[in-house]
Parts: structure tokens; C-alpha cells; sequence
């Protein structure tokens, strides 16, 4: 019997499916739900609570009492102002020890590992309860990307991989070679929304996600969803390409058939370095 999994749960649906997935696995399970973040809907019938960002030491408290054997982080969390993150005691003293040094998301997710496994917790990555969700390689659904598409997709991988060892974002949008935006701290569905008033005459450009060199698999997968296929094609764009193995798709079925009915391709790429 695997051990009790304690979510934390940010922003979108993976916490949702995270749930329903220990449901079906008979395997118990506690919400820790973010404030402000987290969707009420996700730990509506779910034994839950809420807590601030910056409720550490409360949020310890809890998944102890609770006897988590195992956490899970799960779903984008928007980065609070100091203001608005109000740290208690516990959050000051990590943020006192990380120092600047973490600025970069995948930096500071793995200082946030490292301060639960410190707590005596086992953190363990979305993909290893949910495995069917990562992207497989090569094409899914009934449209191919042209040559220009492919090359957009090589261009992005490069971009995204050079970014990527900054510690910058996971997505890059191109366009008939030419880059036309990359992720900061806006996240996907904004450079999306910033790279529909960008676009130029002719074939549409392609949204590449993938991981960072050497980023911590345990927490902030690139991620994408029917909403994300259905906000590419607002935008213009006429594909979506993730990193093979590493992505998580959500709802495939709907991803796929919301991508054919709208005129996308979606593919699985090879990571440099990997085999195609």
C-alpha cells in the first residue's frame, strides 16, 4: 500500500487529477490547498485545507498531522508579492538562508523540496502517479506540421533549451524562424495572449514547451490542456510542441480532438541531445 500523498495544490487541473487518480489507486489522500491559487472545485470532496504561501510553518504542521508519508507539487502558483505573501516565522527563515539565490523558479522549487525533505518528507514528481499523462513522442492527431512549421519547432527547442539553462521559462513561440516571445514570470497563457498582437502576415507560428537543462522533475512540468490548444489557435498559432517523456498532457482525448476540430498539430519532440 503506498503511502498516505499529501497535494499541494496550485492553479489548473492537475491537482484535480491527481485525486481522482489515488481514488482509482485506493490510495489515501490530503489537499493542501494555496490560497488564491488553488481552484475551490479541485478539493471540494476531498479531505483539505487552506493556507497562504507564506504559512510554512502551518502548512508543516498540517501535513504531519495528517501523516503524509509523501507530497506532490502540483499546478502553477502566480509568485506573491512580499506584501501580499505576509511570511510567518518558518517562511522567513527559509527565505533568510536561500538568500538570492534562487530567483530563477526551477532554483527556488528545489530550495522548497530541499525544506520538505528536510521536514522528513518524501517528495515525489506528478508523473509518478500520473505516468499516462506524458507526452508521447512524435504526432498526435490528424495535422502535420510543413517544413516551415519544423523548422519553427527546431528553432524554438534551441531557444527554449538556451533559456532554459538561465533558469528563464519553459515555452517559446515562433514564427517563420523569427521568435515572438518566450516565457517569463507571465506564464503560458499570457505569452500566448502577448504573441497574438505580434504576429505576422502568412503561415501562423508554433508554441514549444519543454523542460530545462537539468530541471528538477518533481515539480513544474511543462503542462499543457484543451484550453491551451484552444488559446493557440485565438492567437493564430497553427501548432504545439512539447518535450517527449517530460510534458504532461492534460485530458488527451479532448487535447487531441480540440487540436483536429481547430486546425493545430501537436507533436512529442526530442529534447537536444536525446534521439528524435
Amino acid at each position: 500500500m503506498s503511502a498516505k500523498l499529501g497535494i499541494l495544490a496550485g492553479g489548473g487541473d492537475l491537482p484535480a487529477r491527481l485525486v481522482a487518480a489515488c481514488r482509482r489507486q485506493g490510495r489515501e489522500v490530503f489537499v493542501l490547498a494555496f490560497t488564491g491559487q488553488a481552484e475551490p472545485s479541485a478539493v471540494a470532496d476531498v479531505p483539505h485545507a487552506w493556507i497562504r504561501l507564506g504559512e510554512a510553518g502551518r502548512g508543516f504542521k498540517i501535513l504531519k498531522e495528517q501523516n503524509c508519508g509523501e507530497v506532490v507539487m502540483a499546478g502553477p502558483v502566480r509568485r506573491p508579492s512580499l506584501g501580499e505573501l505576509r511570511p510567518d516565522w518558518r517562511t522567513l527563515a527559509f527565505f533568510s538562508r536561500i538568500g538570492v539565490k534562487a530567483l530563477g523558479d526551477d532554483g527556488l522549487l528545489r530550495a522548497v523540496i530541499a525544506e520538505l525533505e528536510a521536514e522528513g518528507l518524501t517528495v515525489i514528481g506528478a508523473h509518478e502517479v500520473l505516468a499516462d499523462l506524458l507526452a508521447e513522442p512524435g504526432l498526435w492527431g490528424r495535422h502535420r506540421p510543413d517544413d516551415q512549421a519544423e523548422a519553427d519547432m527546431a528553432r524554438g527547442l534551441a531557444v527554449g533549451h538556451g533559456l532554459g539553462a538561465l533558469d528563464v521559462g519553459q515555452s517559446v513561440v515562433v514564427q517563420q524562424g523569427i521568435v515572438l516571445g518566450v516565457e517569463a514570470v507571465e506564464g503560458t497563457d499570457a505569452l500566448i495572449g502577448r504573441c497574438a498582437g505580434l504576429r505576422r502576415e502568412g503561415p501562423g507560428g508554433v508554441l514549444v514547451k519543454i523542460c530545462k537543462p537539468g530541471q528538477e522533475r518533481r515539480a513544474d512540468l511543462p503542462t499543457i490542456g484543451p484550453r491551451t490548444v484552444e488559446a493557440c489557435a485565438a492567437a493564430g498559432l497553427r501548432g504545439i510542441a512539447v518535450e517527449a517523456g517530460s510534458a504532461l498532457v492534460l485530458n488527451r482525448a479532448e487535447v487531441v480532438e480540440t487540436a483536429d476540430r481547430l486546425g493545430l498539430f501537436l507533436y512529442g519532440l526530442a529534447a537536444p541531445g536525446q534521439d528524435a
